[in-house]
């Protein structure tokens, strides 16, 4: 068979990462199939694009995989690929937290012919050879004889093979405005090309946050691959990126990298032993930065940036969503601990929770603005199904939007807040985002960035620049030049700056090179 793999866009935002469940799938497919991968991230399209390319490309069968914020988009792709006769199976968080609905075992509509539930490393090719023989089951778990789920050890992880898969539509220099690229090209940057790749090192969080999916779907049972495996690849991908006179950067999608310190600093130890060093990102949670080695190998090892969820700056807000252990009292100093070490912090806040008041987010923007330059990113507490926090909503009444994901809005309430009302935690949100991403903190981030070297204040621009997308319309022509005129200022400081030290030195760096440590992601 042909088979496509999809991962459906939420119609609002870009994001130009690849989904590692497509390639790692591939990867497990068996002998004698082609598969094709289409991300609407990258390459957005509407469903009777979808279709024709299904018909051009000469389909069999249709996986798709979504989170939540996805799943109204998925059901209207899967619905039009099976309406021309093309099988759909279905897989994801999503899906495994709420399997009867694709299913149409709730009332609803059917979406899918079969659905895919938890991870599916051993389940998929047993998909693949039923969807051959034309003898799909509707539903496929990963359980053992018993009935019992059985969760991969990840120590036979599959060899991905990069430098064979077609990255070209997640390739982020292809999809910067043009005034954006004249604008690198004349600071020195030659790259060809530069992609953000995922790569997981370890599956599972113990946490249990209300409010996170995770638990429910890898469990609280933290599995890793083995340090030799994960290294493997990112030599691989180091070569890739020499061959292909580009960048690549890794995000270490790990529901929390650092969970076990002792198995992680193991890992960045054989990362540097071996020379195997990219930029990479992470997701770690704050209390585990407190270790001052851990935070050291981190910069060895080629880190750059870290995910940190604070969510809120009220003790009493992060007991009552189970995150009773971050320490808002030590917010800052993990920061600046980063910020000795050449790290930066995208940090997380949720506005909604119980104990916010009107106000909210003006006191979470004092402190920010008391830290380090980072990039902050703001949402509203959002009752994913299957949660305790769901759970917990629905008991008490509060939910005002129970099936949220099938009319998909952004930053938009799905359930009543106590301390305000949800037009006035949507407001928090506006605010919030409105004042960390205007040009005058743009430039305020710069000047504190002032004595870095001009690539790292390049890099911390542009990614404020597209940061702000998350929130903000950013998809169109002209969103991106209403943008650019808007921090005209920083733009122009930040160019003339590095045009100033580029014709200064003798002998000029090369920026583009891709072994360049001038030039970090």
């Amino acid at each position: 068979m042909k088979i496509l793999l999809y991962n459906p866009d939420n119609e609002v935002t870009n994001n130009f990462m690849p989904h590692l469940w497509m390639f790692l799938l591939k990867s497990l497919t068996p002998p004698g199939h082609e598969v094709v991968l289409l991300d609407g991230n990258a390459r957005r399209m509407s469903e009777p694009e979808v279709v024709q390319y299904v018909r051009d490309q000469g389909i069999g069968l249709v996986g798709i995989g979504a989170m939540t914020r996805m799943a109204a988009k998925a059901y209207r792709v899967a619905d039009a690929v099976r309406a021309t006769g093309v099988p759909v199976v279905m897989g994801g968080p999503h899906v495994t937290e709420v399997p009867n609905e694709p299913l149409g075992r709730d009332g609803g509509p059917r979406h899918a012919d079969a659905v895919a539930l938890g991870e599916a490393d051993a389940t998929w090719p047993l998909i693949v050879s039923d969807a051959e023989r034309g003898e799909l089951k509707e539903v496929y778990a990963p359980v053992n004889a018993a009935g019992k789920e059985v969760k991969p050890t990840l120590q036979d992880y599959p060899e991905i093979p990069w430098a064979r898969m077609d990255l070209d539509q997640f390739n982020l220099i292809k999809h910067l405005p043009g005034p954006v690229r004249r604008i690198l090209r004349r600071l020195g940057m030659k790259w060809q090309t530069f992609h953000l790749i995922p790569i997981e090192s370890g599956r599972g969080c113990p946490y249990g946050c209300e409010f996170c999916s995770v638990t429910g779907f890898f469990g609280d049972s933290i599995r890793f691959r083995s340090n030799e495996s994960v290294v493997n690849e990112l030599l691989a991908l180091k070569a890739l990126a020499k061959e292909q006179k580009g960048k690549i950067a890794v995000f270490f999608i790990d529901d929390n990298f650092a969970i076990n310190p002792r198995r992680t600093k193991s890992l960045l130890r054989e990362i540097i032993a071996r020379d195997a060093q990219l930029p990479w990102v992470a997701q770690i949670s704050m209390n585990l930065l407190r270790d001052e080695e851990l935070v050291s190998l981190i910069a060895q090892s080629g880190g750059k940036w870290i995910f940190m969820g604070l969510e809120s700056i009220d003790p009493e807000n992060l007991k009552s969503v189970s995150k009773g252990f971050n320490k808002p009292a030590e917010y800052g100093a993990v920061l600046e601990r980063l910020h000795r070490y050449d790290l930066y912090a995208i940090t997380s806040f949720i506005f909604g929770m119980d104990g916010d008041r009107p106000g909210a987010a003006e006191r979470t923007l004092d402190q920010i603005r008391s830290w380090p330059p980072g990039l902050p990113v703001f949402g509203l507490l959002t009752p994913y199904p299957a949660t305790p926090l769901y759970d917990k909503l629905a008991a008490a009444g509060r939910l005002t939007r129970p099936r949220h994901w099938l009319d998909f809005r952004p930053f938009v309430m799905a359930h009543s807040p106590l301390g305000l009302s949800a037009e006035q935690a949507e407001a928090e949100v506006r605010h919030a985002w409105k004042a960390s991403y205007s040009a005058e903190a743009t430039a305020a981030a710069l000047e504190c960035l002032k004595d870095k070297p001009i690539a790292e204040r390049i890099i911390h621009l542009c990614s404020r620049l597209a940061f702000r997308g998350i929130y903000f319309p950013q998809l169109k022509g002209r969103d991106w030049a209403r943008l650019l005129f808007d921090n005209r200022g920083p733009i122009f400081q930040t160019l003339t700056s590095g045009l100033a030290m580029k014709f200064k030195r003798r002998p000029r760096p090369d920026l583009g090179h891709p072994e360049s440590h001038e030039m970090p992601a």
